[in-house]
């Protein structure tokens, strides 16, 4: 299942609860309410409200309530940093229906983990969005355990797709190479920007004119990827002309010890990392 259109969620049963509105969990939220999702259908539990949240409160949203105020809840979204899961997961359990599906956006934590605090045969879904699902344009690799029903995996995917794409895959230890490459890959793309205003300096170029040039060409290009059917390597290819500039670069690029070789280093390094971090 994968989509980047998401549906109205005016119809969604029960009440979403949001367990952490940081910068992720309150973009999800814009993109709850901006779908149809009333205020009134849901819970927020955070300790440091924002202004916009507070401002939801007065039109029906339920801020940092006691359990017995969220009535039918049908899912609570975890939306705190990792660290804090011990802590934060237990907590959630007071706020749980029978049919609820506990939904994790926390990164390296395992299903084993989320499931070890709650109640047994709870339904479970672990993510891995990356940040530009800030202003919804990530991408979301999701799992779910086997309690997970057909209605609560598709509930999960409609709030998931208020952030941007979501992909589904059954084994949950490929999320530590999704990780590798999506969840830490927009570093690597804001890298090839500070590199490349870095060598346009080097080449000559006055230092802010170097930096907007590659911060334009970066952004222009991940935009131009994200709208054209084409594929990476033949947009690559429909910019190179034999025997020009494009070429004479992408030969050093491209070459036995160019881009290609250190990108599958970085991303096995990260893959490792990943496992290691989840113990």
């Amino acid at each position: 299942m994968t989509t980047s259109q998401p549906s109205s969620l005016k119809d969604v049963a029960g009440t979403i609860v949001l367990v952490g509105a940081g910068k992720m969990g309150s973009a999800m939220l814009d993109g709850w309410i901006a779908l149809g999702l009333s205020p009134s259908r849901v819970a927020v539990i955070e300790p440091q409200p924002s202004n916009e949240i507070s401002a939801l409160a007065a039109r029906g949203l339920k801020l940092n309530p006691n359990p017995g105020a969220v009535p039918d809840p049908a899912v609570i979204v975890i939306a705190v940093k990792p660290q804090v899961a011990a802590e934060v997961v237990p907590a959630a359990v007071p706020l749980m229906g029978p049919s609820t599906v506990v939904v994790s956006i926390m990164a390296g934590t395992r299903l084993a983990s989320l499931e070890r605090p709650l109640p047994a045969g709870t339904a479970v879904v672990r993510t891995m969005p990356n940040t530009p699902a800030a202003i919804g344009r990530g991408i979301t690799v999701a799992v779910a355990n086997p309690h997970v029903s057909s209605p609560q995996r598709e509930l999960a995917h409609r709030l998931l797709t208020t952030i941007g794409t979501v992909e589904w895959v059954e084994d949950e230890s490929l999320l530590d190479a999704v990780t590798a490459v999506s969840g830490s890959g927009p570093a690597y793309v804001f890298l090839l920007a500070e590199t490349l205003a870095q060598a346009g300096a080097a080449a000559g170029l006055p230092t802010d004119l170097a930096a907007r040039l590659a911060r334009a060409t970066v952004a222009g290009s991940g935009e131009l990827l994200h709208r054209s059917p084409l594929d990476a390597a033949t947009l690559r290819r429909n910019v190179t002309s034999p025997g020009g500039t494009t070429e004479a670069a992408l030969a050093v690029l491209m070459g036995k010890d160019g881009l290609a070789l250190v990108m599958q280093q970085a991303v096995a390094a990260a893959t490792r990392r990943s496992r290691e971090l989840a113990g």
